[in-house]
C-alpha cells in the first residue's frame, strides 16, 4: 500500500491533463455548434439570401464574439464540474428517501445553483443571437402609457427565455442525480477516441432534442400557473413597467405561439447539446487505456508500477485503470506476461505475480463475502413459507431445487431449507468498499405481519384471490411474482391426458364476486414499490463489479497462459487457491440469482445521456465468471485432477471439465 501523496501523481499527470484535453475539444466544437444554432434560429425559407447574409454578419460582429467568450466560459465550468463530480462507482438509491437525500445534499445544491446560473447565461446568449423581440429585457413604453416621460417596460419574451434557461439548467442537474449522469463507465470494446465520439454523437443530438422537449413542457406548465411571480419580482427589482397593451405570456393563447415554442426548444437543445458534448468528451478521454509499467528500473518510480498501483484504493479510477491494464496485458501482451512470470533478482521470488494474484483474489473473496452476507440478511429477515411438510422434505433432499448451493460450509453459512421471500420493509446491503451494512427502509411498503399494522391495511393489501379459488397454475408460495402469473401452459389435466388417465374433476366454480376481484391501483402501486427495492439493492450490490470482471479476466488469462509460458511454475503453487476462490464465487452468484425478486435477465438500456450500464454488471460478471473457469479447465484439462481441493469443489469442477455447467 502506498500513501496518498504518492497516488497524487496519477491525478496530477494523467487525469487532469485528460480533463483539460476534453475541455479544449469541447471549446473547439462549440464554434460549429454555435454557427449551426445561428442558422437554425434565424431560419427563413422565403428569403434565403437575406437569411445567409444576416447570419454571416452576426457571426463576425463584436457582440457575437463576446457571446462566444461567455459560452466558452460556461463550457469550461461544465468541464470543471465533470472533473469534480465524476465517479466510477454509481450511487444507487435503494429508496425514495435515499434519492431525496442525494437531491437535497449541500454539494448537490451548489451543483444545481451553478447550473441554473449557467443556464441563464446561455439563454441570454441565445436571446441576443435570435434578436428581434428577444433581444433585451426592457424596451421603451409607448407615449399613451406614460404621459410624464419615457419609461422602460418589461419584455416578457426575453424573461421567458431566461427563465427557461434556468429551468433547463436545474433539470440537467436533477437528471444527473436521478440517472447517474456523473457515472463514468468503461467500454468493453476498445476504440479510438474519434470513433467513439462519432458513434455517440447521434445519440447526444437525439437526447438533447428529446430532453429539451420534456423540459419545455414542464416549464410551460410551471410558467402558466406561477409566471406572475417572477414577472412581478423582476419589474419591482429593476423598476420596469408592464405594457398593458400586450397580453401576458401566462395564458394558453400566448404560450401556444409557434414561434415562441420553436425558439424555446431550439435554445434548450443548443444548451443541452453543448453540455452533453462536454460530458461525452470527458467520459471518452478519462476512460482511455493507460499502460502501467510492470516493473521499474529505479526505486523512486516503484509506486507507479502495476503491482503497487493495483493495491491502492484512492483515487478509485486509478484502481480501475490498473485492473483494466491487467486484463488487457493478460490477453494481448506476451512480453509483459513474461515480466509477470519472472523472478526477482536477487532472491528469485515471484513478487510481481504474488502481488497481482493476491489483489485479484482479495477482490473476488470480498465480493463472495458480500454476496453471502446479503443472502444471510434476506434469510434472516425474510419470512420463509413452504407449501407443505412433504415439499419441505423434498426441498431438503433435492440438490437441484434447493436455494442453498454446494460448498458454502467452509464459510459457515446457514442452509435454509425453504424458499425465502424477500422482505419489503427491512433490507440490508453492504456499503461499497467498507465493511458496514446500513438498513434500507422502503417507503409505502408496510410489513403486514407486524403487530403494529392496522387491520384496514391488512384488508387493503391482503391476498388477491381466496385460497379456494386458486387455479392449478398457482402455488401456495406467497410471492407476488407467482401470484400475478397466469396458469401454466402444461397443466395437470394435459399431463393426465397424455398418460391415458382420466383428467381430475374440476373444483367448485368461483362465485361472480370472486371472479371479478381485481387488485386496486393502490395495491399495485405498493407491490411495485416492494419489487423495486430488491432490484435496486441487487444493482447496488454489484455497483463496483467492473473491477471484479477485470480481475477475473486478468487472472484466468494469466493462469491459462502460464501453461506454456510460466518457466518457473510459480502459478501452479497458487492454482488450488484460485480455483477454490472462483468456485466459491460461482456458488455465491448462483445463490443470489435464485433469490426471489432478483431479475435473471438484463433490462433494456434507455437512450439518454444517463449511463445505466451498471444495471447489467451482475449479468456480465456471471458470464465472465463462468467463462474464466471454462478457460482454465479447457487449458489444463485432466491435469486439474491432481490439484488439491475439497470433494464438493472437485465435483463442481468436473461439471466444467465435462462442459455441463
Amino acid at each position: 500500500m502506498f500513501s496518498s501523496d504518492q497516488s497524487c501523481w496519477f491525478v496530477r499527470k494523467v487525469i487532469c491533463w485528460r480533463a483539460v484535453a476534453s475541455m479544449a475539444w469541447s471549446v473547439l466544437l462549440l464554434l460549429p455548434t454555435t454557427a449551426l444554432f445561428v442558422l437554425l434560429s434565424r431560419f427563413s425559407l422565403f428569403h434565403p439570401i437575406l437569411w445567409m447574409s444576416e447570419c454571416l454578419s452576426l457571426l463576425t460582429s463584436a457582440s457575437a464574439i463576446f457571446s462566444f467568450i461567455l459560452l466558452c466560459g460556461v463550457v469550461l465550468m461544465v468541464g470543471f464540474f465533470n472533473l469534480e463530480y465524476y465517479t466510477v462507482v454509481p450511487s444507487i438509491a435503494c429508496s425514495k428517501i435515499a434519492l431525496l437525500g442525494q437531491v437535497l445534499h449541500p454539494r448537490q445544491f451548489v451543483h444545481s445553483l451553478v447550473h441554473c446560473i449557467m443556464g441563464v447565461v446561455v439563454a441570454w446568449c441565445c436571446a441576443f443571437t435570435i434578436g428581434g423581440r428577444y433581444r433585451s429585457l426592457g424596451h421603451p413604453c409607448t407615449q399613451d402609457e406614460s404621459s410624464s416621460g419615457p419609461e422602460m417596460c418589461l419584455n416578457e419574451y426575453h424573461l421567458v427565455l431566461l427563465l427557461a434557461g434556468a429551468f433547463i439548467g436545474y433539470s440537467h442537474s436533477l437528471v444527473g442525480v436521478v440517472y447517474n449522469m456523473n457515472y463514468v463507465s468503461f467500454h468493453t470494446m476498445q476504440q479510438y477516441k474519434y470513433l467513439r465520439f462519432k458513434g455517440a454523437l447521434p445519440l447526444v443530438v437525439k437526447a438533447s432534442a428529446v430532453q429539451a422537449l420534456y423540459c419545455l413542457r414542464s416549464f410551460l406548465l410551471l410558467y402558466f400557473f406561477m409566471g406572475y411571480a417572477p414577472r412581478a419580482w423582476i419589474c419591482k427589482t429593476l423598476d420596469l413597467s408592464i405594457n398593458s397593451s400586450i397580453h401576458s405570456l401566462d395564458s394558453v393563447s400566448s404560450l401556444l405561439d409557434l414561434s415562441l415554442l420553436y425558439h424555446l426548444w431550439i435554445s434548450g437543445t443548443f444548451l443541452l447539446l453543448t453540455w452533453y458534448i462536454t460530458v461525452l468528451l470527458f467520459r471518452i478521454f478519462v476512460t482511455e487505456v493507460y499502460s502501467f509499467p510492470v516493473q521499474s528500473t529505479f526505486t523512486e518510480d516503484a509506486h507507479q508500477c502495476l503491482p503497487k498501483v493495483i493495491t491502492g484504493t484512492q483515487p478509485m479510477i486509478l484502481k480501475f485503470l490498473a485492473l483494466q491494464d491487467l486484463a488487457l496485458l493478460s490477453q494481448h501482451s506476451p512480453s509483459r506476461r513474461l515480466e509477470v512470470f519472472s523472478l526477482s533478482q536477487p532472491g528469485g521470488h515471484p513478487h510481481i505475480w504474488t502481488a497481482l494474484s493476491k489483489e485479484c483474489l482479495s477482490l473476488l473473496s470480498d465480493l463472495t463475502e458480500r454476496l453471502v452476507a446479503h443472502h444471510d440478511t434476506v434469510a434472516t429477515n425474510g419470512r420463509a413459507k413452504s407449501q407443505s411438510t412433504g415439499s419441505n422434505k423434498r426441498s431438503t433432499t433435492s440438490s437441484e431445487g434447493s436455494v442453498t448451493s454446494v460448498g458454502m460450509e467452509d464459510m459457515k453459512t446457514p442452509r435454509p431449507s425453504a424458499l425465502i421471500r424477500t422482505p419489503g420493509s427491512v433490507f440490508l446491503r453492504s456499503s461499497v468498499g467498507a465493511g458496514l451494512r446500513t438498513p434500507l427502509t422502503t417507503p409505502f411498503t408496510p410489513d403486514l405481519d407486524s403487530p403494529f399494522s392496522s387491520p384496514a391495511l391488512r384488508r387493503l393489501t391482503g391476498p388477491l384471490e381466496p385460497q379456494g379459488a386458486l387455479s392449478p397454475g398457482f402455488s401456495s408460495i406467497q410471492s407476488p411474482h407467482v401470484m400475478r402469473r397466469g396458469p401454466k401452459l402444461w397443466s395437470a389435466s394435459t399431463d393426465s391426458q397424455l398418460n391415458g388417465s382420466p383428467p381430475p374433476s374440476p373444483g367448485p366454480a368461483p362465485s361472480p364476486s370472486q371472479a371479478q376481484l381485481k387488485p386496486s391501483f393502490l395495491v399495485t402501486f405498493l407491490q411495485n414499490r416492494k419489487d423495486q427495492l430488491p432490484e435496486a439493492s441487487s444493482q447496488a450490490l454489484f455497483a463496483d463489479s467492473q473491477v471484479h470482471i477485470w480481475a477475473l479476466q486478468g487472472l484466468s488469462h494469466l493462469v491459462a497462459a502460464s501453461f506454456s509460458e510460466d518457466q518457473y511454475g510459480i502459478v501452479q503453487t497458487t492454482l488450488p487457491t484460485i480455483l477454490s476462490t472462483l468456485l466459491l464465487l460461482q456458488e455465491a452468484v448462483d445463490r443470489h440469482f435464485k433469490l426471489p425478486h432478483t431479475s435473471s435477465k438484463p433490462g433494456h438500456c434507455s437512450c439518454s445521456m444517463g449511463d445505466d450500464s451498471y444495471k447489467t454488471l451482475r449479468f456480465a460478471l456471471r458470464s465472465t465468471l463462468k467463462t474464466a473457469v471454462y478457460r482454465i479447465t479447457a487449458t489444463f484439462g485432466g491435469h486439474l485432477h491432481a490439484v488439491q481441493m475439497s470433494a464438493e469443489h472437485r465435483k463442481r469442477l468436473q461439471h466444467f471439465l465435462e462442459y455441463k455447467e
